[in-house]
């Protein structure tokens, strides 16, 4: 019977909006991850069924197929196609999906899924343009209110309870678990060093913040209400960055002397409320565990993306899980958000967390616009 296993996982550092990756194009960018992908697995890149590739903001520099674009820059043959996917947030993670539904299918023996995302040189809304992304029949179903993920967070931080001192608590830990890691070296194993065109070798996530406090954070003003509980320092931050995972078979591997790292043991997508957009983790992960026939205590560790504070508070809530087994490494608040990239990262982190720690099964999911969620349950190989 036909799997999908993790061969390979890299990502590169987070780029801060404006900081070191900024003046790499995001075809670039991606094609050095493409590069260092296959030259950590010591794979011929001909191999290759097909590049599937996640991007929100697919237009300028991130236009016509970004995926296919990566592979030609990065000197793979012409014969490896390329495909770009947008599921919002969830792009990238979605790729992953797709590649894992490829191989078992048969449709794919050696498949790379991940992302990109240029939030500084393609800022977030571009893809729209200034036009109306929704029509009439839509905003009329929703009272005529345009999606809006900001009030979906303050929407969310009101039903559950979440006061603001909850939420910059939350957003300090973040930051201390990942100025934790990658003081420790947690993160040197996934970190794929980029060169910038200047010669400058990016090799550590920017957005970490160190010595915050409640009393700091409690004087940012809220970004989306005048009486709101959300804030730059409670969101996750504006970044550039690309990830990627190297897919195949367990036998595929076998045959091309490839070690498999971790196993696609569920997928799933939930959708929820549109308006307040950033539940759908938590009706996605139930369906994951579900399909999974695996109990919630046996999950060693959980990746909730941190879109948003109120997002990862409220799926702990609901699902129960032991806080401890929360972000272990940090999330998006600290390490940034680059949206398209950003199912991959967090994939890649996950895989490297649970080889690290000989943890066996690990679950993420992350919200996505539009009100939907990818859940995704990786077994240690």
């Amino acid at each position: 019977m036909r799997d999908a296993v993790i061969v390979e996982a890299v990502r590169t550092p987070v780029g801060k909006r404006g900081g070191a990756l900024s003046g790499v194009h995001p075809v670039d960018l991606s094609a050095q991850v493409l590069e260092g992908l296959v030259g950590r697995a010591g794979l011929d890149p001909g191999e290759v069924d097909d590049v599937i590739w996640g991007c929100v903001g697919q237009v300028g520099e991130q236009a016509l197929d970004i995926a296919r674009n990566a592979v030609l820059a990065a000197g793979w043959p012409d014969t490896v196609t390329g495909v770009t996917v947008d599921r919002q947030c969830g792009s990238s993670q979605q790729s992953a999906h797709f590649a894992a539904a490829g191989l078992i299918a048969g449709h794919y023996d050696v498949v790379v899924a991940g992302g990109v995302e240029s939030m500084s040189r393609v800022p977030m809304g571009s893809a729209a343009q200034g036009a109306d992304p929704f029509g009439t029949r839509l905003l009329d179903r929703y009272l005529g209110d345009p999606p809006n993920q900001g009030i979906g967070a303050e929407m969310i931080a009101e039903r559950w309870g979440l006061s603001r001192t909850r939420l910059d608590e939350f957003s300090l830990a973040s930051h201390e678990k990942a100025a934790a890691a990658q003081d420790s070296g947690a993160f040197d194993g996934q970190i794929l060093p980029v060169t910038a065109p200047d010669g400058t070798v990016v090799d550590r996530d920017e957005g970490i913040r160190r010595g915050g406090t409640t009393d700091k954070l409690a004087g940012l003003k809220p970004a989306f209400r005048e009486d709101g509980v959300i804030t730059a320092a409670n969101s996750s931050q504006i970044s550039d960055g690309s990830a990627a995972l190297l897919m195949t078979t367990s036998e595929k591997a076998a045959q091309l002397g490839l070690r498999p790292l971790a196993r696609v043991h569920t997928a799933s997508l939930a959708g929820d409320d549109p308006v307040i957009m950033l539940t759908a983790p938590i009706p996605a992960t139930r369906k994951a565990l579900r399909r999974s026939g695996i109990e919630l205590d046996r999950i060693g560790a959980f990746e909730v993306n941190e879109a948003f504070a109120p997002v990862p508070l409220a799926w702990l809530a609901e699902i129960g899980a032991d806080p401890k087994t929360l972000n272990p490494l940090g999330g998006a608040i600290a390490l940034g958000h680059p949206l398209g990239a950003s199912g991959a990262r967090i994939m890649t982190t996950l895989v490297h967390h649970l080889r690290d720690t000989g943890t066996r099964y690990g679950l993420q999911t992350m919200c996505e616009g539009g009100g939907q969620a990818n859940a995704t349950i990786l077994e240690l190989v």
